[in-house]
């Protein structure tokens, strides 16, 4: 079996505010194997890397007058959505933007270091991880969203890597909410690994787009059928660990999801491993405060003896400290 793939959870994002040239840079230094940047497209069709369509959470775009007017709501994936978004603004615009920890209850450290660094684009990234021989996991947000506004990111992404080793040296990894992006990127030449991300619950929006409530769910997509037909068409599924545990006969053990997986020729990546009691399972918090760490070595043994093929994380050395 071969060993699990560690991938930084945009950078190491729980020392610094993810997604900054610091986070990835000490992502390699902890000892990652990758890094996985969510994707999303300014106004002029560049990609940036930012967990969301909406910059408040992340950026200091909220205290600049100057984009005031910017500030709307809109639907995204048929949820209602306030803020500022990536897509209303030039390249240009969110290049003078400052980063912001985005959990700065849970990561003190991170707002510590807030406004220091500015957003990175794509390409920023990228030379980022040749410097430091860092792989990419990219993750294409919202993808039909952005199709709608006339900002494809799979010919993005193709643009992006076209010419360079990126399009075609096995170290790329392409990954989607929505499969249809994917392929679309393999159309445009690009030979990146595919992986199929599924939420616990909900329902792809490409899905939603063309079948309506007939749409099937993440988790009608988890049956042996589906993720046989999956197996045809992408390379891996990357799944919210919280699919991989199962509690039916009372007691908290790991679901066979991977072991299912795996039998019709899928891995399996999970997302995202952290150590505060927020993001661990109830049975491995330790006192009340989400901010705390909890008892995560116990939680990401369970996960580490699946055979996953790779593993999310926010602190990369932890789960080396794990391994040794």
């Amino acid at each position: 079996m071969q060993p699990t793939r560690l991938i930084a959870h945009r950078g190491a994002s729980g020392w610094a505010p993810e997604h900054t040239e610091t986070a990835v840079r000490l992502a390699a230094r902890l000892g990652a194997d990758a890094v996985e940047p969510d994707l999303v497209a300014t106004r002029d069709g560049v990609l940036v890397v930012r967990h969301d369509s909406e910059l408040g959470s992340t950026t200091d775009i909220a205290d600049r007058p100057e984009l005031a007017d910017r500030r709307r709501t809109q639907t995204i994936d048929g949820e209602e959505v306030a803020g500022w978004f990536v897509e209303d603004c030039t390249w240009a615009e969110v290049a003078t933007l400052r980063a912001r920890e985005r959990l700065p209850r849970l990561r003190p450290l991170g707002a510590l270091r807030e406004g220091r660094e500015g957003v990175l684009r794509f390409s920023d990234l990228l030379a980022i991880a040749d410097e430091t021989g860092l792989d990419v996991v990219a993750e294409l947000k919202h993808a039909s969203h952005h199709a709608a506004l006339g900002l494809p990111l799979d010919a993005l992404l193709a643009d992006a890597v076209a010419g360079t080793h990126w399009a075609g040296d096995g170290r790329l990894t392409v990954e989607s909410f929505e499969e249809a992006v994917l392929h679309e990127v393999r159309d445009r030449g690009v030979e990146a690994r595919l992986v199929y991300l599924m939420g616990e619950g909900g329902t792809a929006a490409d899905l939603v787009g063309r079948d309506g409530a007939s749409a099937p769910t993440y988790a009608e997509q988890r049956g042996d059928a589906s993720l046989a037909e999956l197996a045809r068409r992408v390379d891996a599924i990357s799944v919210d660990k919280a699919v991989l545990f199962d509690r039916s006969d009372g007691a908290l053990r790991a679901s066979d999801l991977v072991e299912r997986a795996r039998a019709v020729g899928l891995g399996t990546i999970a997302w995202t491993l952290r150590p505060e009691n927020a993001f661990l399972e109830p049975e491995h918090r330790l006192g009340e405060h989400p901010a705390a760490w909890g008892d995560w070595t116990t939680e990401w043994r369970m996960l580490a003896s699946l055979g996953l093929e790779a593993v999310f994380a926010d602190h990369p050395d932890l789960w080396r400290r794990l391994e040794a």
